[in-house]
């Protein structure tokens, strides 16, 4: 019988590197060994973490500002120790936080057109880990909680706003954590570590929902995502070191639903999930590949789609939002990857003729609005995120980012916390911010100070011209004398 091939508008999407050009160039990547993505990414810019002496450092560079780095262009340097994951806040694409070698968290406020200074004082330190930091992830929906784990194997989830620790998981994990990752709407999170189990947890009960001994059996390091559907799709090694994904019900954890062995290369591998298509993006750290699949609920469940291959070795991955694609070419993923010395924006693309909005592959995603506030998902709301259309293109409103990110770095609500185990310093810049009830005053009292601003200016300006005046006069006397 003739095989039938399997229908699916992904079957051809193809990956294709940008031009020189259009690379980041002359940037020292960061050389240790950690197994994260070294980059993040967002619709205003791109941060790399690079090597720095004495301390931590990483770049952040608005995205149009391709080319050659100075070796000047100042960084994000106020870590003491190396640097070991970033991630933007997916409600604001100013704020980034930061896990570090020195035990902290560090968040950051970065301005619209970039950094002209080093950067050294975060907008909040969170401290609470007694080992290094080496994972850091926002919550999907709720403003202002970020979750951080650290090889003391404990998860710590912040109320950045408030700058406290509100929940802090520290009998959970016996080994090192490798992977943590909320689910869709941010209720629960599965982690991988090194004790090999893969573990469902409800953060704010403090419950372990699932558990699964031996996801795979390697010793070598595990990843764990959740997906849009409430599966949990892992990367890992098999007993013989060779590579594997699996799929996992996390009602059934006994038997995978999906198990694939891949090859024996030893770089593990970072998967990057695509909810509105299903796709899953496996970058393997070392590798000079990109593999994608398609996640359906026909067996075998997980499609092999294809694979993008080019000549240099990847040190890390970064991934851009759904909202930072350039929906006019059919743009379905776009990567950042690095090179020991570059970063190089990869474009995965669907081949369509027409040039009309492909509503098929752009289904509505995921916007920058936080459907909740942190201290109402602290008191066990959920929600699900706030999804926008792309079908006129995504672009970033600078009004609109900048009262955003007054609320979100400096806190909205100054709710009760439930806990507060781990402690942290906010940096002096922090200042209690007035209840979004207070909002319409703080703007009529800045139009007010802007106004008496202009104001002074102009009489400035009149002041030094009335002086010039009388210099003049003043000349022109003396000289008649």
């Amino acid at each position: 019988m003739r095989r039938v091939v399997r229908q699916s508008k992904f079957r051809h999407v193809f990956g294709q590197a940008v031009k020189n050009d259009q690379c980041y160039d002359d940037i020292r990547v960061s050389r240790v060994t950690w197994d994260s993505s070294f980059c993040a990414v967002n619709p205003k810019f791109v941060a790399i973490i690079i090597e720095a002496s004495g301390g931590g450092a990483f770049l952040v560079l608005p995205l149009l500002k391709c080319g050659r780095i100075d070796k000047s262009y100042p960084t994000v340097c106020g870590h003491t120790g190396p640097v070991l994951d970033i991630d933007w806040c997916p409600h604001n694409d100013n704020v980034i936080a930061s896990g570090s070698e020195d035990c902290t968290v560090m968040v950051w406020q970065i301005p619209d057109s970039g950094l002209t200074l080093p950067l050294t004082e975060p907008v909040v330190v969170l401290e609470g880990h007694s080992k290094r930091v080496g994972i850091v992830t926002w919550h999907p929906t709720a403003r202002n909680v970020l979750l951080s784990a650290g090889c003391d194997n404990v998860v710590v989830i912040w109320n950045v706003g408030t700058g406290e620790a509100l929940v802090s998981l520290d009998d959970m994990h016996y080994d090192m954590i490798f992977s943590a990752s909320w689910n869709r709407n941010g209720s629960l999170i599965c982690t991988a570590s090194k004790d090999k189990k893969l573990r469902v947890i409800d953060p704010r009960k403090m419950e372990l929902v699932a558990e699964k001994d031996k996801a795979h059996e390697g010793a070598r390091p595990m990843r764990a995502i959740f997906l849009s559907d409430g599966s949990i799709f892992t990367t890992g090694f098999s007993r013989m070191s060779e590579r594997q994904l699996a799929l996992w019900n996390p009602k059934s954890m006994d038997e995978p639903i999906a198990l694939h062995e891949m090859d024996t290369s030893n770089g593990v591998l970072l998967p990057f999930y695509d909810p509105d298509t299903n796709i899953i993006y496996l970058c393997g750290k070392g590798d000079s590949s990109i593999r994608y699949f398609e996640i359906t609920d026909e067996s075998p469940y997980v499609h092999y789609l294809n694979t993008f291959s080019s000549k240099e070795p990847q040190r890390g991955m970064g991934y851009m939002p759904k909202r930072g694609l350039d929906v006019n070419k059919c743009e379905i993923a776009r990567f950042y990857k690095l090179h020991e010395r570059k970063c190089e924006p990869i474009i995965m693309t669907v081949p369509r003729k027409s040039d009309l909005f492909q509503d098929d592959l752009y289904p509505d995603t995921a916007g920058p609005e936080a459907p909740i506030e942190a201290e109402e998902w602290f008191d066990g709301k959920n929600a699900d995120p706030v999804l926008i259309s792309l079908k006129d293109g995504y672009m970033p409103s600078k009004n609109r980012d900048l009262h955003v990110v007054k609320k979100n770095i400096l806190g909205s609500k100054p709710g009760g916390q439930k806990k507060s185990e781990p402690s942290s310093t906010p940096k002096p810049p922090v200042s209690q911010t007035p209840s979004p009830a207070n909002d319409g005053k703080l703007d009529e009292v800045m139009k007010e100070l802007r106004s008496m601003k202009d104001l002074i200016k102009a009489q400035g300006e009149r002041i030094s011209k009335l002086e010039d005046q009388i210099a003049s006069l003043t000349l022109n006397d003396t000289s008649e004398e």
